[in-house]
């Protein structure tokens, strides 16, 4: 898998559907990218149900847990989206295990 991020976005006006599609490595800064399309998305039309698909990306837990907190409170980071318009995003996640410290404990430990 390449570390290029790749962002495809797939627009259904009639039914108010937008999917985007993020494939590469998502990190707290390409995430950037990823908000910049989200909010031109959901500018297209009133009401949009946003999917973002996810699920053939490398994701860093940092990018994930941004991205899910985006999806709980319906609104963009407010330096993507100053004016906060609603967005109402759902999220396929990756695929593949995000990446776990060496460090980190176990779960399986106790």
């Amino acid at each position: 898998m390449t570390d290029k991020l790749s962002i495809v976005v797939r627009v259904d006006l009639d039914h108010a559907k937008a999917q985007v599609l993020a494939k590469g490595h998502v990190t707290v800064h390409s995430i950037q990218a990823l908000y910049v399309v989200v909010k031109r998305a959901n500018n297209l039309k009133h009401d949009l149900n946003l999917e973002l698909d996810m699920r053939h990306a490398r994701v860093d837990p940092e990018a994930l847990r941004q991205l899910q907190a985006c999806s709980e409170t319906h609104h963009l980071p407010a330096r993507i989206d100053p004016q906060q318009t609603p967005c109402t995003l759902s999220i396929l996640p990756p695929r593949r295990a995000v990446h776990v410290p060496v460090h980190a404990p176990s779960p399986l430990a106790a």
